[in-house]
C-alpha cells in the first residue's frame, strides 16, 4: 500500500473537522470561524462560508446530500443546504464540540460541554438532554437506532433516539483517558453493530452495542484526535499527535502511513466510495491523498494466493473453484507457493506453510516453520526446503530454519524470478535481469548459469516443460522465443506484456498485451482473441489471467492451432491439440481429415472421443484387411470415400483398382439407379433386370411408393402393388388393379376385396366378391357394414346363409333396443332360446332400477315369445307354464309401478280410487310368493291411505296391522304410527259403495278376500280393467265341446231376433246393495235369454263351475255383448259376455288387455300406444 498525494491547500487557521458531501463531490473544512468548500477533484477552493462568529469546532453532512450542519464554539449550530445556504439556526448553553446526522432519519445530533440536543427538520424545537460530563465526540449506528457520546471521563453513553440512556460502558482509565473519537463501522455485513473507540489513554478499543468489548485494547503511542471507517468498514484511519495518518485493519492491526504532516492531525476521512484520504492538520494544512493497494500475490500451476484485507491470504484452486482463506492478523507483504509450500512475509517474520497431504485437491494448510526475522525485499520465492529473498541485485538462499545457505550477486537488477522445479532442496530459478541476462540458478550450487544475453530488459521470462525454448517477453512490449541450446531466436511477436508455455503440450504458448490473449502453436500464425489483463499461466486448454486484483481461469478451445497443424497434414500434433481441448466439431474434422490422409491410428483415436462406431468399424475393418495382406491404398480409400458420401470419387477409385463390382452395389444400395445405369452403360441384360426389381424395392422403402406400385405392376407383382396400394388408402388403384386381374387370380382379388372393407369402400368389395364367388364372405360383408336389405335379398336367394344372416341381425335389434324386430328376427334365425335369455336379463335389470313399467313390459314379450316357442310340441308344455308365469308377473309389475309411484313422489296422476283398486288387486294376487322388487309394506301402505281417503275404515285397521308385523323403512315408520293411532277414532265399517260385486251370481264380495281375485260365492274369477282395475262387467264363458272358435263366431254373428228381457229382471234394494235378478219363472231355453239360465249354479259350492254355452245359446247372443280374446295357437280363444252393453269395453288386440273405451282412449292418446303391451297407435292388429 502506498499513499500518492493528489493536491494539497493550506488555511490560516487548524482544520478541526472535515465532511464529504454523500456522493463525494464536495468536501466541507471547519477553519476557524469559516466553513471551506472545496472541489475534492481538483482541490478548488469554491466558496468560504461565513456563519459562525466564533471557532467552528465540527461539521456533518445529511446522508442524502440535501443539508450539512455546523456547530461552533459560538454556543450555535446552523444548518445549511447543500447549495451553501444557511437556513436555521440554533443554540446550546456551551460551545458545540460534535454534530452528526442520523443515517436513517436524517435527524441531527449536536452536542456541547454540558448537555446533546436532537433535531429534526420535521420538529420546530430541539430536544436536550443533560450530561454529565463535557462531550466531545458522538456517532449514530448504520440504522440510526442509537447514539454513541464519547465523553471527557471516559465514558460512552449509548442513547435511542429519544435521548434515553440504554448502555453505559466506562473505560478503565476514566477521566485521566477522555474518548476523543468514535465511530460506528459503516458495514452492512457485519453481524453485530462495531463501535471504534481513540482515546487520549493511548488506545483503540471495539465495543459491541451491548457495550461488550470486542478483544482487548490496541496500544498506539501517541494521543488520537480522530478515528474514520472506509466506506465499506474495511479499514480505519486514525490521526493524532504522531503528526501522520496510519491505516489499520477493521480489526485494529496497523498497516502503514497514509501521509506525514508537519502538526497534529486533528480530523481525517475518505471519500465515499473510494481510496482517497483528506487529512486535516493543526497548521491548517488540508492533503488530499490516494491509496493505491498493490496486488501481493502468488502462483504454482493450478494454485493461487493471493492478500485479501492486507492481512489475510486467500489461496484459490483455479480448477474446482475451491478456496481457503489463512488469518495472519499482520500485514501481509509477500506471498509465494510451490508445489505443497506457501511462505508468507509479514513485518517482523516469514511463516511458512505446508499441505496436511499430498492430495492434489487438498486446500488444508498447516505452520510448517517460523523465521521470526525482518527481511527487506523485493521478491519472495520458496521451493521445497528452502526460502529466496531477492533484493535488488542480489539473491539470498535460506534454509527453512533462518540459517543463509548460499548468495548469489548478480551484474544488474534482478527483474522477473520464477522456480522451474527440479529435486527436493535442488530446484532450478529462472532468473532474468534488467540488463537482458538470462539465467538459471539451482538453489543447491553457488555457480549461476547464463542462458543467454539479449540487448534488452528482461519483463518475463517462461520455460518450455521439456525446457528445450525460453519465452521471454522484454522492456518493449516483445515476446521472444529462444532454442536454449543453439540461442538461437526462433520468433517474435510484439504487443505482449506476460507469456506463458503450455505444460502440457511443447510448442504451445500464450501472451497477452494490448487487451489481447494470442496463442501460437509452433511457428504457426499467432490466433488473437479479447482478453483483459496478464497471462499468468497456461495448463492444457486453460489460461490464467490475472485482471486488476483477481484471477481466473478461461477455457480455451484450441481450435486454430488443431487446424494449422490439420493443413500441413501433421495429423498426430493435431491430435495432441485436439487432446487439450476442442469441441466436438473439431474432432470429428480431424478425425476425416486423418482418415482421408490414410492415418487411421489418430483418425480411430478421434473417432473414439466423438463416438462414431460407424467410422470405427470401417477402420477396424481396413486394419483387418491390412493384416491380411491388403496394400492397395486406393481401395482403402475409395471406402473411405463411400462413407463420407463422396459418391462419385469413391466409384472412380473402385474402378482404377479393379473393382468395379463393389461402385455397382454402391450405387444401388444407395438407391441411385441412373448413376449405377450410367456406370453400368451397355451391360449384361441380367444385370439390367437386376437393377430395375432392386429399384422398385427401394422405391418401396423410401416414400416413394406410387412409383413402386407402377413397377411392381409392370413386373406382375400384383400381390406386393395390392400391399402398398391397401396401406396407402389408394382406392383408385385398387379398383383399376381389381378390374384388371382375372378371376381366377383368386389370392390377389382376395387382398383387394380384404383392402376395400378396411378402408370402408364395401361396394367395391362386393363387386370382388361376386367376380370370385365368394358369397359366404359377400354374405359377411353385407352383415358387417350393417346393409341389412342386401343380406335379405340374399338370403332369400340363398336359404343356407339365413342363420349367419338373421343372428347377427337380432343381436343389432336387440343392442338398440328394437327387442320386437329382435324377437322376430331371432325367430327367423331359429334361435328363440336367445330372444328369451336377452328378454329376461333385460326384466330383471329393470326390476332391479326400479323400472317396474319396463320390466311389465319385457315380462309381458318374455310371454309372447314363450308362446311363440311353445307352438313346438316338445317345448309346449314347458313355455305354456312359463307363458303364464311371466303373463302373471307382467301384471303384478304393471300395478306395482303405480304403487311405487305413489310412495316415491311427492304427487300422484291416479285418482284415490284406482290406487285402492290396485293395491286390492296386488294383494290377492301375492297369495304366494312375493316377486322380487314388490314391496308389501309400500302395497299395505298405500292400501291403508287410500281406505281411509275413500271410507274403508275397517279395510284400513286391518292394513295398518298387517304392517305391525312387518319391517316398515323409517320414513314411513312415523306416519304409519300415527295414522294406527288416529284410525281408531273411525268407525269399523267400510263404504258400502266401495264393495265389489259379482256378475255372475250378483254377490257382494268383501273387499279383502282371502280366496284372491274370484267371487266368494261362485268362484268366478273378476275381470279387471288394466287402467282403473276395477272389476268389469264381463263372466267369460266357453265353448261346448265339439263347437270351433270359426263356428262359435259365425253363430255369434247370426244375430237371431229376440224379445227385450228388460222386464224379465227384477231389481232388489237392500239395506247395503243392489242386485239385479232374472225372474226364475222364465223357461230356461225361452227365447228372451238362454245364457242366463246357464249363470245357474248350487250356492255355497266349492268348486269352480265354468259357463259353458251351447250353440243355441250362442246364436242367441248378441255380437256387441261378445268380446273374444283371439290367442294365438297353442292357447284357445276366451270368451266374455257384457252385462250392460251400453258401457263399452275395448281389447287391446295385441296383449288382450281389456279397458274401459274412454279410458283406453285418453291413454293411447297421452303416450300415442297402448299403456301395457306398447303397441303403437298406427300399428296393424295382428
Amino acid at each position: 500500500m502506498r499513499a500518492v498525494l493528489t493536491w494539497r491547500d493550506k488555511a490560516e487557521q487548524c482544520i478541526y473537522d472535515l465532511a464529504f458531501k454523500p456522493d463525494g463531490t464536495q468536501l466541507i473544512l471547519a477553519a476557524g470561524n469559516r466553513l471551506l468548500v472545496y472541489d475534492t477533484s481538483d482541490g478548488t477552493l469554491l466558496q468560504s462560508l461565513k456563519g459562525h462568529k466564533d471557532t467552528v469546532y465540527c461539521v456533518a453532512y445529511a446522508k442524502d446530500g440535501k443539508r450539512f450542519a455546523s456547530g461552533a464554539a459560538d454556543k450555535s449550530v446552523i444548518i445549511w443546504t447543500s447549495k451553501l445556504e444557511g437556513i436555521l439556526k440554533y443554540t446550546h448553553n456551551d460551545s458545540i464540540q460534535a454534530v452528526s446526522y442520523n443515517p436513517a432519519t436524517h435527524q441531527l445530533a449536536s452536542c456541547s460541554s454540558n448537555d446533546f440536543g436532537l433535531w429534526s427538520p420535521e420538529q420546530k424545537s430541539v430536544s436536550k438532554h443533560k450530561s454529565s460530563s463535557k462531550i466531545i465526540c458522538c456517532s449514530w449506528t448504520n440504522d440510526g437506532q442509537y447514539l454513541a457520546l464519547g465523553m471527557f471521563n471516559g465514558v460512552i453513553s449509548l442513547r435511542n433516539k429519544n435521548g434515553d440512556e440504554k448502555v453505559k460502558i466506562e473505560r478503565p482509565g476514566g477521566s485521566l483517558s477522555p474518548i476523543w473519537s468514535i465511530c460506528w463501522n459503516p458495514s452492512r455485513e457485519e453481524r453485530n453493530d462495531i463501535l471504534a473507540v481513540a482515546d487520549w489513554g493511548q488506545k483503540l478499543s471495539f465495543y459491541q452495542l451491548s457495550g461488550k468489548q470486542i478483544g482487548k485494547d490496541r496500544p498506539l503511542n501517541f494521543d488520537p484526535c480522530c478515528v474514520s471507517y472506509f466506506t465499506k468498514g474495511e479499514y480505519i484511519l486514525l490521526g493524532g499527535s504522531d503528526k501522520q495518518v496510519s491505516l489499520f485493519t477493521k480489526d485494529g492491526v496497523r498497516l502503514g502511513t497514509v501521509g506525514e504532516q508537519n502538526s497534529w492531525v486533528w480530523t481525517c476521512k475518505v471519500k465515499p466510495d473510494s481510496n482517497y484520504v483528506v487529512v486535516g492538520c493543526q497548521d491548517g494544512t488540508i492533503s488530499f491523498y490516494q491509496l493505491i493497494f498493490s496486488t501481493v500475490h502468488g502462483l504454482y500451476k493450478d494454485r493461487y494466493a493471493y492478500r485479501d484485507s492486507m492481512t489475510d491470504v486467500i489461496v484459490q484452486h483455479l480448477i474446482t473453484e475451491q478456496k481457503v482463506r489463512i488469518k495472519c492478523k499482520e500485514l501481509v507483504k509477500k506471498i509465494a507457493i510451490y508445489k505443497n509450500r506457501l511462505a508468507i512475509q509479514v513485518p517482523e517474520k516469514i511463516i511458512i506453510y505446508e499441505l496436511y497431504s499430498d492430495d492434489s485437491s487438498d486446500m488444508r494448510y498447516r505452520v510448517k516453520e517460523r523465521i521470526v526475522k525482518k527481511f527487506e525485499c523485493n521478491l519472495l520465492v520458496v521451493c521445497s526446503d528452502h526460502i529466496i529473498l531477492c533484493q535488488e541485485k542480489r539473491l539470498q538462499c535460506l534454509s527453512f530454519s533462518g540459517v543463509k545457505e548460499r548468495e548469489w550477486q548478480m551484474e544488474s537488477l534482478i527483474r522477473y524470478i520464477k522456480v522451474i522445479g527440479g529435486p527436493p532442496g535442488r530446484e532450478g530459478l529462472l532468473v532474468g535481469l534488467k540488463n537482458g541476462q538470462i539465467l538459471k540458478i539451482f538453489v543447491d550450487n553457488l555457480f549461476a548459469i547464463v542462458l543467454l544475453k539479449q540487448a534488452t530488459a528482461v519483463r518475463c521470462l517462461d520455460m518450455s516443460a521439456s525446457r528445450k525454448k525460453l519465452a521471454v517477453v522484454d522492456e518493449n512490449d516483445t515476446c521472444l522465443v529462444y532454442d536454449i541450446h543453439t540461442k538461437e531466436l526462433l520468433f517474435q511477436e510484439p504487443n505482449a506484456n506476460s507469456v506463458a508455455w503450455n505444460t502440457q503440450c511443447e510448442d504451445m504458448l500464450c501472451f497477452s498485451g494490448g487487451g489481447y490473449l494470442n496463442i501460437k502453436a509452433s511457428t504457426f500464425p499467432v490466433h488473437q482473441q479479447k482478453l483483459q489483463g496478464f497471462v499468468v499461466g497456461y495448463n492444457g486448454s486453460k489460461i490464467f489471467c490475472l485482471h486488476a486484483f483477481s484471477i481466473s481461469a478461461v477455457e480455451v478451445p484450441q481450435s486454430a492451432p488443431m487446424y494449422q497443424y490439420l493443413e500441413r497434414k501433421m495429423f498426430r500434433e493435431a491430435y495432441q491439440i485436439a487432446c487439450l481441448g476442442v469441441t466436438d466439431t473439431d474432432w470429428r474434422e480431424l478425425a476425416m481429415e486423418a482418415l482421408e490422409g490414410l492415418e487411421f491410428e489418430t483418425a480411430k483415436k478421434a473417432f473414439i472421443r466423438v463416438r462414431d462406431l460407424r467410422y470405427l468399424e470401417l477402420i477396424n475393418s481396413i486394419e483387418e484387411r491390412k493384416k491380411q495382406g491388403e496394400t492397395n491404398n486406393d481401395l482403402f480409400l475409395a471406402d473411405v470415400f463411400a462413407y463420407q458420401g463422396k459418391f462419385h470419387e469413391a466409384a472412380k477409385l473402385y474402378k482404377r483398382s479393379g473393382h468395379e463390382n463393389l461402385a455397382l452395389d454402391m450405387y444401388t444400395d444407395l438407391r441411385m439407379f441412373e448413376y449405377a445405369k450410367d456406370f453400368l452403360g451397355s451391360g449384361d441384360p441380367k444385370e439390367t433386370k437386376m437393377l430395375i426389381t432392386k429399384q422398385a424395392d427401394w422405391a418401396r422403402n423410401i416414400n416413394e411408393p406410387k412409383a413402386a406400385v407402377e413397377m411392381y405392376i409392370s413386373a406382375g407383382e400384383h400381390v406386393k402393388a395390392i400391399e402398398i396400394s391397401g396401406d396407402h388408402g389408394w382406392i383408385d388403384m385398387l379398383i383399376d388393379i381389381a378390374r384388371k386381374l382375372d378371376k381366377a387370380e383368386r389370392e390377389p382379388l382376395l387382398m383387394c376385396a380384404h383392402y376395400f372393407k378396411k378402408l370402408d369402400n364395401p361396394g367395391y368389395a362386393a363387386e370382388t366378391y361376386q367376380k370370385i364367388g365368394d358369397l359366404k364372405s359377400l354374405v359377411q360383408l353385407h352383415v358387417e357394414t350393417q346393409h341389412w336389405d342386401e343380406a335379405f335379398a340374399l338370403g332369400e336367394k340363398h336359404p343356407e346363409f339365413k342363420e349367419d344372416i338373421y343372428m347377427p341381425y337380432a343381436q343389432w335389434l336387440a343392442e338398440n333396443d328394437r327387442f320386437e324386430e329382435a324377437q322376430k328376427a331371432f325367430h327367423k334365425a331359429g334361435r328363440q332360446g336367445e330372444a328369451v335369455r336377452v328378454l329376461e336379463q333385460l326384466s330383471n335389470n329393470a326390476v332391479v332400477e326400479n323400472r317396474f313399467n319396463d320390466a311389465a313390459y319385457y315380462y309381458w314379450m318374455l310371454s309372447m315369445q314363450c308362446l311363440n316357442i311353445a307352438q313346438d310340441p316338445a317345448q309346449k308344455d314347458t313355455m305354456l307354464t312359463k307363458f303364464h308365469h311371466f303373463q302373471h308377473l307382467a301384471e303384478l309389475y304393471h300395478c306395482y309401478h303405480a304403487i311405487h309411484r305413489y310412495t316415491e313422489e311427492p304427487f300422484s296422476s291416479h285418482r284415490p280410487e284406482t290406487l285402492f283398486n290396485i293395491s286390492r288387486f296386488l294383494l290377492h294376487s301375492l297369495t304366494k310368493d312375493t316377486p322380487l322388487g314388490i314391496s308389501k309394506v309400500r302395497t299395505l301402505f298405500t292400501l291403508a291411505k287410500q281406505s281411509r281417503a275413500l271410507g274403508a275404515y275397517k279395510l284400513a285397521r286391518h292394513a295398518y296391522d298387517q304392517l305391525r308385523g312387518l319391517y316398515v323403512p323409517a320414513r314411513f315408520q312415523k306416519s304409519i304410527e300415527l295414522d294406527s293411532l288416529t284410525i281408531r277414532s273411525q268407525p269399523f265399517h267400510d263404504n258400502e259403495e266401495l264393495v265389489p260385486l259379482c256378475y255372475r251370481c250378483s254377490t257382494n264380495n268383501p273387499l279383502l278376500n282371502n280366496l284372491g281375485n274370484v267371487c266368494i260365492n261362485c268362484r268366478q274369477p273378476f275381470i279387471f280393467s288394466a287402467s282403473s282395475y276395477e272389476v268389469l262387467h264381463l263372466v267369460e264363458f266357453y265353448l261346448e265341446e265339439g263347437i270351433t272358435d270359426e263356428e262359435a263366431v259365425s253363430l255369434i254373428d247370426l244375430e237371431a231376433p229376440r224379445h227385450k228381457c228388460e222386464n224379465k229382471w227384477q231389481e232388489i234394494t237392500g239395506n247395503n246393495s243392489q242386485t239385479l235378478r232374472l225372474d226364475e219363472t222364465m223357461n230356461s231355453m225361452g227365447d228372451d235369454d238362454p245364457f242366463t239360465a246357464k249363470l245357474s249354479f248350487e250356492q255355497g259350492g266349492s268348486e269352480f263351475v265354468p259357463v259353458v254355452v251351447s250353440r243355441s245359446v250362442l246364436r242367441a247372443m248378441s255380437r256387441r255383448e261378445v268380446l273374444i280374446k283371439r290367442w294365438p295357437p297353442p292357447l284357445q280363444r276366451q270368451y266374455f259376455r257384457s252385462f250392460l252393453p251400453d258401457a263399452s269395453i275395448t281389447t287391446c288386440p295385441s296383449c288382450f288387455q281389456m279397458f274401459h273405451s274412454e279410458d283406453y282412449e285418453l291413454l293411447v292418446l297421452q303416450h300415442t300406444h297402448c299403456p301395457y303391451c306398447r303397441r303403437h297407435i298406427d300399428d296393424p292388429s295382428p
